[in-house]
């Protein structure tokens, strides 16, 4: 373990996400979709990257595809954690699960990608439940038919 932090608020909108507790479809379009978190400047702290989440009231909107925008928001020459409130299909029928990524591209420095992957432990303590994880390298890990196998469905759906 590397000894960094973990914000509040970082645990705050896991609770929120995991719980799903909103009632009036004014608290269903508030609730986060996706949250991106990063490093503080520092490095002592991981802490919720500035302007980067998706709101549920954002899809269909602002936003038609949610994977794929989150896909988009993640740096290409830096590593961060996520999180990705999935929905997708089984034989069965629709489901929501939360997913927890460490992105770690091949462009990110050597030094970030040991900082993140050191780190990851103490994050994960904090999001005490996530039955799903994923390391992404690249774009490529992060298309639908992969999550969607990882989380024992068939498809990742639009919304």
């Amino acid at each position: 373990a590397s000894g960094v932090q973990v914000a509040d608020e970082v645990c705050r909108i896991f609770y929120d996400m995991k719980v799903r507790k909103c009632s009036t479809p004014e608290e269903i379009k508030k609730r986060k979709k996706a949250v991106i978190f990063c490093l503080s400047a520092d490095k002592k702290c991981i802490i919720v990257e500035e302007g980067k989440e998706i709101l549920v009231g954002d899809v269909g909107v602002t936003i038609t595809d949610p994977f794929k925008h989150f896909v988009g928001m993640l740096p290409e020459k830096d590593c961060r954690y996520a999180l990705y409130d999935a929905s997708f299909e089984t034989k069965e029928s629709r489901k929501e699960e939360l997913m927890f990524f460490l992105w770690a591209p091949e462009l990110a420095p050597l030094k970030s990608k040991m900082i993140y992957a050191s780190s990851k432990d103490a994050i994960k303590k904090k999001f005490q439940g996530i039955k799903h994880e994923c390391q992404a390298n690249g774009p490529e890990d992060l298309n639908r038919a992969c999550i969607a196998e990882k989380l024992g469905g068939s498809l990742i759906v639009g919304c």
